[in-house]
């Protein structure tokens, strides 16, 4: 025996062999011994996290899981318990030996090896990530962290080890070897291959639209119960349901990460000096913010909720986050070195975009600068949302809206320059072309005395 001081949890889903019987049989020759009984296959990612939330339940610091079926050598578990002690959690590996999977027929091998390398090179998963056999280190790993995985089936190992990396938690492979003799009895099928398969592109795919819904909000929201949002924002950012909108989320997402955040860092660099004190004036999700808080100190205000917390979850290192109305700015006069914010103004009409100038204005300190983007009528992105809207509502008549209207698109560098001056800013720079491929005009402009 293995000697350890634990306690051992199975859960069984209804085995039609007997297997929760001949548990209950032995709970009185092993006190130590628990058995959660579970009625019919629920899934084994949803037996894992319901055993993991269950020993949070309980106190434990450490949780080891494995396979009951002998295809996880219980003489491994002092190893991978030893490893957790340096990590944050350890898992048992099949690619850190050669000759790991002895006796495995072709066809195993290939789909392991397949899966494999579906999580490595789609997902960037650099352990093994497809094996249950780990130990958790519960008093590192936060219990929110395991409420971000979305599968109850086999994806559950991957995902879980995909967001665990996201998150930057440390994690050790012990090696490990797999006999052959219980994968001739796998309980995976080509279909469930399959389905794992298309759930790493999922995974991808969603990552590249929504990288927050992946990461732990390490940033509290200080929310006003007293505000409202006429243009109702909150079901912009929880818009994700449908194809269109989701087709939509994901082009404007890689946009900003891409295109974006490329041009706002290049700006921000050029107008302020490190340690500037910032205003992110709507911040939305944030996407574009979180290599800027490194060097910047950030506060980001939006009238949305929703968006808010997707703000915490992608910039944990923001000085603050809060709900505001953008024309009534909760902060002292000369509060800010600078400002700026990103598809904002076009939502709003000329007298709206006036009074939003002006508190810019207050809050600023002297000479301070804003940095607005701001869409232009000519743009690349309206001419196709507006193709987008007409094949949407016109001829499939779903009447769909994929954005608040965009009602003051910036036509020229004249009536930039014209409503700054009007709201006591003098343009220092203006850009519109290739850089975002004629997207957004890039607007950098100087506070002027009273």
């Amino acid at each position: 025996m293995l000697g350890l001081d634990a306690d051992v949890l199975f859960v069984d889903d209804a085995s039609p062999d007997g297997t929760g019987r001949i548990l209950e049989e032995m709970k009185a020759r092993f006190p130590r011994l628990i058995v959660q009984h579970r009625n019919g296959k629920l899934g084994i990612g949803s037996a894992h996290f319901e055993a993991i939330q269950w020993a949070y339940d309980q106190g434990y610091q450490t949780m080891v899981t494995m396979d009951c079926d002998f295809t996880h050598s219980p003489s491994d578990i002092p190893g991978i318990i030893a490893a957790s002690q340096q990590c944050d959690l350890s898992v048992g590996s099949r690619w850190a030996h050669e000759n790991s999977l002895p006796g495995w027929n072709i066809f195993r091998r290939c789909m392991t090896s397949l899966g494999h390398f579906l999580t490595s090179k789609v997902l960037g998963i650099p352990q093994d990530a497809s094996g249950a056999f780990r130990a958790y280190r519960l008093d590192r790993l936060p219990r929110e962290l395991f409420h971000l995985v979305k599968s109850r089936g086999y994806s559950f190992f991957f995902e879980s080890l995909f967001i665990f990396n996201l998150n930057g938690f440390e994690i050790v492979e012990v090696p490990i070897v797999l006999p052959a003799r219980t994968y001739g009895h796998s309980k995976m099928s080509a279909t469930a291959a399959f389905r794992s398969a298309r759930y790493i592109f999922q995974l991808y795919f969603s990552h590249l639209q929504m990288p927050e819904r992946f990461l732990l909000g390490h940033k509290s929201v200080e929310l006003d119960s007293t505000l409202s949002d006429p243009q109702d924002w909150d079901s912009y950012w929880e818009m994700q349901s449908g194809a269109s909108e989701s087709f939509y989320a994901l082009i404007a997402g890689v946009y900003r990460r891409a295109i974006i955040k490329r041009n706002l860092e290049r700006a921000i660099r050029r107008e302020f000096p490190s340690a500037s004190t910032l205003l992110h004036a709507g911040c939305g999700s944030g996407q574009v913010d979180p290599d800027l808080h490194g060097t910047q100190n950030i506060t980001a205000i939006d009238i949305s909720p929703g968006a808010l917390h997707r703000y915490a979850r992608n910039n944990p290192n923001a000085a603050n986050i809060r709900q505001a109305s953008i024309f009534a700015l909760p902060f002292a006069n000369e509060s800010f070195d600078g400002i700026y914010n990103l598809g904002v103004l076009e939502h709003f009409n000329h007298s709206e975009i006036f009074r939003i100038l002006g508190e810019f204005h207050r809050v600023l300190r002297k000479d301070g600068k804003i940095v607005i983007f701001w869409p232009h009528h000519l743009a690349t992105s309206v001419l196709v949302l507006h193709a987008a809207h007409f094949v949407l509502n016109k001829i499939l008549q779903t009447k769909k809206k994929l954005h608040p209207p965009e009602i003051s698109l910036l036509r020229n560098q004249i009536e930039a320059e014209e409503i700054l001056s009007k709201s006591r800013f003098r343009i220092l720079n203006y850009e519109f072309g290739i850089r975002d491929f004629f997207i957004q005009a890039v607007i950098v402009a100087q506070k002027l005395p009273e």
